[in-house]
């Protein structure tokens, strides 16, 4: 099996193909966003100047930094980001240019692009913000121009500060670009969408979707019940025959094993 193709290229071919960070070995995740939608491999320039472009839509208003900051920290991080992606959505081209009267049916997609370029721009400094506010107290990595978009995703999580970390954080990004429209995600945004609700809504609903354990929650339900299975089984070595018996006594009490038969 050779898995997901961006625009006919494999995942192995784009790793390969794409520009990458200084020194880096890994395709830059933006580098995959300008494949998709133009069907072109960027060249390091193109992507020079589309991540310049991002850090210039990357602010986000006050209002709802400071909406975001007085969430309960015990508030799932995914509800904290639909409410901030929702809380953006004043901000909207597509919303202001169709109320205006001004948007013409074959324009659509301009505003649509100008809504996503700002959201892709966002999220970022949306999400890192939620997660220093939930594991860190609050205190904050300032955004670093000088970074390429995952790069300075990674250095604003601040797991830690090295190479390797922004590395697999760019990795996993551009693993994750597209998912075309099958999952509960991408088909609720397109869903979404197809009403001619701006990105901003589409993106939240997407998001919501994607909160649930039979989709993205899965990855910290699968480290939950991996965490409960070392627990029970009391130090005991996994052998096949522990873990296959754990497995069934499992499905027998009417649980489900989280992550089993996800399609990536």
């Amino acid at each position: 099996m050779e898995g997901i193709r961006y625009r006919g290229l494999t995942l192995e071919e784009c790793n390969a193909q794409l520009p990458k960070a200084p020194g880096g070995a890994v395709g830059l995740p933006e580098a995959s966003f300008w494949l998709l939608l133009t069907g072109e491999i960027p060249t390091a320039d193109q992507v020079k100047a589309l991540n310049e472009e991002l850090h210039r839509r990357s602010t986000i208003p006050q209002h709802v930094l400071s909406m975001v900051d007085a969430l309960p920290k015990d508030t799932h991080p995914m509800t904290q980001l639909a409410m901030g992606l929702l809380a953006l959505q004043p901000g909207s081209a597509f919303a202001g240019a169709y109320r205006a009267g001004t948007l013409k049916k074959g324009d659509y997609w301009t505003s649509t692009l100008e809504d996503s370029l700002t959201l892709v721009a966002q999220i970022p400094i949306l999400s890192a913000r939620i997660f220093r506010n939930v594991f860190f107290d609050g205190k904050h990595i300032p955004s670093d121009p000088s970074l390429d978009w995952a790069g300075n995703y990674a250095q604003m999580l601040g797991v830690n500060d090295t190479e390797a970390f922004k590395e697999i954080t760019r990795l996993y990004l551009m693993l994750h670009a597209d998912h075309e429209g099958g999952n509960v995600s991408a088909h609720t945004t397109h869903l979404v969408g197809s009403a001619l609700s701006d990105a901003y809504y589409a993106y939240a609903s997407g998001v919501c979707g994607l909160a649930g354990p039979l989709h993205g929650l899965a990855n910290q339900e699968c480290l939950r019940w991996l965490r409960e299975t070392h627990q029970n089984l009391g130090g005991k070595e996994p052998t096949v025959e522990i873990l296959t018996q754990y497995a069934k006594d499992t499905l027998a009490s009417g649980k489900v094993i989280p992550g089993f038969g996800h399609g990536v």
